[in-house]
């Protein structure tokens, strides 16, 4: 990605710096996170899997991306750094081990990897963050850890209550922000801020290229799987040059960099986490779609991988315009209208599952030509 030149802003004294490759190692785990609920809710793509499946995306994104929010203030540069980076990532495996059965027998192995990934996370913020981002992250840890709690206990719990603790852990999650308004303390450095953010996107519709090779796996390699494959991966490069086009990320940095610190703070929380949870989860919701397309492209699908494809495509579009009109870097109304055409391609593929793809194929790239010639 371009970089701009260190931050020049007179409160931000923080010098830039690119992502390491220990911080890349370390996403190779939350890979494992995204494989994992893809398929937890390709198993079971009822309403009641479907809100299980964004119980623990959000629990895990909260603290995924707090791991963001740590490298970005305390660079893995040390020896007692990077241990402490390998045991938050044994947390994490441990986490991703226990999602399919995470409200059943695999609960309390679920809230032990959720507690050990938060103990780390706020133990290294404040002990090796500057002045700034300790003392916010010092106030900001009760709540992280109140959240954890909840997590952990509620792993322990029969599923109904295991999902009132998980879902008050994530209504604690959405509030602590604004019950500590002291989060503008936080120093971002902007250039690797968004770096980091747009590889885990990257590395989230890398798992659409998956979905196809397991959707493919033990069927005959003739002309119908070869389009519907093809097909996929049009839509998968879709999604990414929807997020990465016309320089968006370089947009989103000089956009990040020309804030206050405190400014810079607050967008960092809404484009880049809250904006990030649907664009995240419609791409594996999309995935869901795309598995269930290969094996029956020439039938129609039910009514939930039809919704798969459709929904999923309008939730990463729906955390697109919230993250542009956030970080102000481009108009939307394209975008709007391209998520409602999304939805409006179900009834497609409720009678042929290779047409609606193709369809959302059709959507993106009007989407994509309309963006262009408005930029040129």
């Amino acid at each position: 990605m371009s970089r701009v030149p260190a931050e020049t802003h007179e409160t931000h004294e923080e010098t830039e710096y690119r992502v390491s490759t220990l911080e890349l190692f370390f996403d190779l785990v939350f890979v494992f996170t995204i494989t994992q609920l893809t398929k937890t809710l390709a198993d079971d793509t009822s309403p009641l899997g479907f809100a299980q499946v964004v119980i623990m995306l959000f629990v895990i994104l909260w603290m995924y991306f707090g791991y963001v929010w740590l490298t970005n203030a305390v660079p893995p540069n040390t020896t007692v750094r990077r241990l402490l980076l390998m045991a938050g990532m044994g947390g994490f495996l441990v986490i991703a081990l226990a999602i399919p059965n995470a409200f059943g027998a695999a609960g309390a192995a679920f809230g032990v990897g959720y507690l050990i990934v938060n103990l780390v996370h706020s133990g290294l913020f404040i002990s090796a963050a500057g002045p700034g981002s300790a003392a916010a992250m010092a106030r900001l840890a009760p709540f992280n850890l109140g959240s954890a709690g909840l997590v952990f206990v509620g792993g322990f719990l029969p599923s109904t209550w295991r999902a009132v603790a998980w879902i008050a852990a994530v209504l604690l999650m959405i509030l602590s922000p604004y019950v500590n308004r002291r989060h503008g303390e936080f120093q971002i450095r902007p250039a690797h801020f968004v770096e980091r953010h747009g590889l885990v996107v990257i590395i989230a519709i890398g798992e659409s290229i998956i979905a196809i090779g397991v959707g493919a796996a033990g069927l005959p390699l003739n002309l119908q799987l070869v389009v519907a494959a093809l097909l996929g991966l049009a839509l998968a490069y879709q999604l990414w040059w929807c997020h990465f086009g016309g320089e968006q990320d370089l947009k989103a940095e000089h956009s990040l960099a020309a804030m206050t610190p405190a400014d810079r703070a607050r967008a960092a929380l809404s484009a880049f986490g809250f904006a990030h949870a649907p664009i995240l989860l419609g791409v594996v919701v999309v995935c869901v779609g795309v598995k269930k397309t290969i094996g029956h492209a020439t039938e129609h699908l039910y009514l939930s991988g039809a919704l798969a494809l459709g929904g999923g495509a309008a939730l990463f579009l729906a955390g697109q315009i919230y993250f542009r009109y956030r970080m102000k870097i481009g108009a939307n109304r394209f975008r709007i209208i391209a998520a409602v055409a999304a939805l409006a391609t179900v009834p497609v593929g409720l009678w042929l599952a290779i047409a609606q793809v193709a369809a959302l194929v059709a959507v993106f790239g009007a989407l994509l030509a309309l963006e262009g010639k408005q930029r040129a």
